[in-house]
């Protein structure tokens, strides 16, 4: 008897911290697009598959909200009021700042981004999206006194921009509920750096520099 009371108490204890655990879920979860270029597969002795060696990495990384019905883009003097909050521009995402780090040169619309971190921003205009990358440091965790980096786009200035580039839009022949960044059309030294919510997407080319 005290056995199976103790079994008991444990799985209430255990249904518990699960129903705890779903109630913290974020209302965006956290996500990564990655990609690995430059490298080349070789067959070592002994490997039964062939490896992929010398690649670098290009990631993004950023929060993924959900639909949830809204209506994302709005019109007119409205159109995209609702995903800036107030912002200048758009975070691309959620929570934290969008980031994009590289381990190679990347070259975008014409200009140079060396190896490091940077913030992608988008400015929302109808039918004219514009994907910003900035330098601005960035706050991991929401401090409404500090000047001097972001959370999110809030209090956002072109003064670290280092490129602006104008995105191609399309439309999807489906309806994306979750906000996803991924890489297409991926070659050693090229590819395209892209946005999917809702029915749009937009990307900007990149070549490996």
């Amino acid at each position: 008897m005290t056995r199976r009371l103790l079994a008991t108490a444990a799985m209430a204890l255990a249904m518990s911290a699960l129903v705890l655990a779903q109630g913290r879920r974020p209302a965006s979860p956290p996500g990564t697009a990655s990609t690995q270029v430059g490298g080349h597969y070789t067959n070592p002795p002994g490997s039964d598959e062939p490896i992929y060696q010398g690649g670098k990495w290009i990631d993004i990384t950023y929060s993924r909200p959900i639909k949830r019905g809204r209506d994302l883009w709005g019109h007119g003097a409205d159109y995209g009021k609702t995903l800036r909050l107030g912002a200048p521009v758009w975070r691309a995402g959620a929570n934290v700042t969008t980031q994009l780090k590289t381990e190679v040169p990347l070259v975008i619309n014409g200009k140079t981004l060396a190896p490091g971190t940077y913030d992608l921003f988008i400015d929302l205009k109808p039918e004219h999206w514009t994907l910003i990358v900035s330098t601005w440091p960035v706050q991991t965790r929401y401090d409404p006194q500090n000047k001097t980096a972001l959370w999110g786009a809030f209090g956002y200035t072109p003064a670290h921009d280092v490129v602006r580039a104008p995105m191609t839009l399309g439309t999807l022949p489906m309806s994306m509920d979750e906000l996803t960044w991924a890489f297409t059309d991926v070659t050693g030294t090229s590819g395209r750096i892209v946005i999917m919510w809702d029915r749009v997407m937009a990307s900007v080319p990149f070549t490996v520099g």
